[in-house]
Parts: C-alpha cells; sequence; structure tokens
C-alpha cells in the first residue's frame, strides 16, 4: 500500500479523498489491492471516520470495490467498461489536445518535454511508480495548458478507474508506454490541432493495447474459473 503522510487540515474528509484520488490516478494502487481502514488512518494520523467517508466516496465514484468493511479492494474492469472509457477518452482528451495546440506557450512545451525526459528515466530504471506518475502529469498537462478546467474534473473521474490499470500494465506496455508521446508536443510546437488531436488518439489506442491485453487476459481467466 502507498505511503501517506499525517495531515493536520481542518477539512480532513476533502484532503483524505483528494489524496486517494491522487494516489489512484497516478497508479500508486493496482487492481485488486486491498484497502484497509485503520492502516490508511495511521498513515494520515486520523481516526477512521474520514477514511471510511472517503471510501464510500470512492466507490461512489466505481473506483473502489466495497464488499465489506473487511474487504475493500482497487476496482477491476471488464472489457466493455475499459472499451467505453477509452471511447471517452478519446474524445475528450483528443478535444483537451487540439485546444491546447493552439495555445501552447514555449514554456508549456517545455514543460512537457521534461516530464517526457523524466518519463524516460523512470523508464529506464524500471520505476513503474514514478513513470505512471508522469504518465499521468503528462495527459493532464494537456487540458491545463487548453485551459479547460471542467474538462480536467471529467477526466479525473475517468483516470480513477484507469489509474490503477495503466499503472499495472506500465511495465510489461515498454515503449508502447511513452513513444507515442512524442508526436503529441511535435503537434503542439507546431500549433497544429488536428494532428495533435491525433496524436493523443494514438497514445490512448495503441499505447493502451497493454492495459486492454491485461484485462482479456483477467476476463479469461474469471470466464475459465466460472
Amino acid at each position: 500500500m502507498p505511503e501517506f503522510a499525517a495531515l493536520e487540515y481542518e477539512n480532513l474528509n476533502s484532503v483524505i479523498y483528494g489524496a486517494l484520488c491522487d494516489a489512484l490516478m497516478q497508479g500508486r494502487f493496482q487492481p485488486g489491492d486491498r484497502l484497509k481502514i485503520r492502516d490508511l488512518a495511521e498513515q494520515f494520523g486520523t481516526s477512521v471516520t474520514p477514511i471510511r467517508d472517503a471510501i464510500l466516496r470512492l466507490a461512489n465514484d466505481e473506483a473502489i470495490t466495497f464488499r465489506s468493511p473487511r474487504d475493500i479492494r482497487i476496482a477491476g474492469l471488464s472489457e466493455s467498461r475499459y472499451r467505453e472509457i477509452r471511447a471517452i477518452r478519446v474524445r475528450l482528451e483528443g478535444l483537451a489536445a487540439e485546444t491546447a495546440a493552439q495555445v501552447a506557450t514555449s514554456a508549456d512545451i517545455q514543460a512537457m518535454e521534461r516530464i517526457l525526459q523524466e518519463n524516460e528515466e523512470a523508464i529506464a530504471a524500471g520505476d513503474r511508480l514514478k513513470g505512471t506518475e508522469l504518465n499521468q502529469a503528462f495527459h493532464f498537462m494537456l487540458p491545463r495548458i487548453a485551459g479547460l478546467p471542467v474538462l480536467t474534473t471529467i477526466l479525473r473521474r475517468l483516470w480513477l478507474q484507469m489509474g490503477p490499470h495503466i499503472s499495472d500494465a506500465y511495465i510489461a506496455g515498454g515503449r508502447a508506454m511513452i513513444d507515442h508521446h512524442y508526436p503529441v508536443v511535435e503537434a503542439l510546437k507546431r500549433h497544429d490541432p488536428a494532428a495533435a488531436s491525433m496524436a493523443i488518439v494514438d497514445d490512448i489506442l495503441l499505447g493502451g493495447k497493454p492495459i486492454l491485453e491485461r484485462i482479456e487476459c483477467g476476463t479469461a481467466r474469471e470466464a475459465r474459473r466460472a
């Protein structure tokens, strides 16, 4: 389980919920990981109440499966659900890339390139956690550059479910998890909205193949057990 710093904020419920959301989107959990309320409470330095409230919110977000107070797990994805989320991401992240290409500054592009460089280093080191965190940062830079905060909020809900599966496939996916990011940056440099949109769509569809393959394998295993 990821480690969390103890908190001293007044609005603990929102802070803890936000911290757990970030951990999910950044791939610090993987599908099937078990969450223990008391362990989380100790890490955050709180009572169990705000932890339980955050867990219930995440269950409502469909990011976790709350089977019982003693069996809380990171949710898996069926193949059909993954394909649905992927189709939505294609449209929304395509819009973010298209809009970002129209307004990206040299500072924005340099920030994207820094993320890519750090991601290369993480992949070379076999650092799954850092790699998945940087992957999420790259994708969320696009709506930030585009100035689309509402879109960012929508994407956060989708990435709560996607983050653990990206993490699960990240090392096995190898270069597929980063190679398609480079055409995105090149399109931003040229201020080419159509190319930027196409590049991020390629990343989601082609770079996401290792994720789909692992979900398909999981679905096949479940079918054999049944």
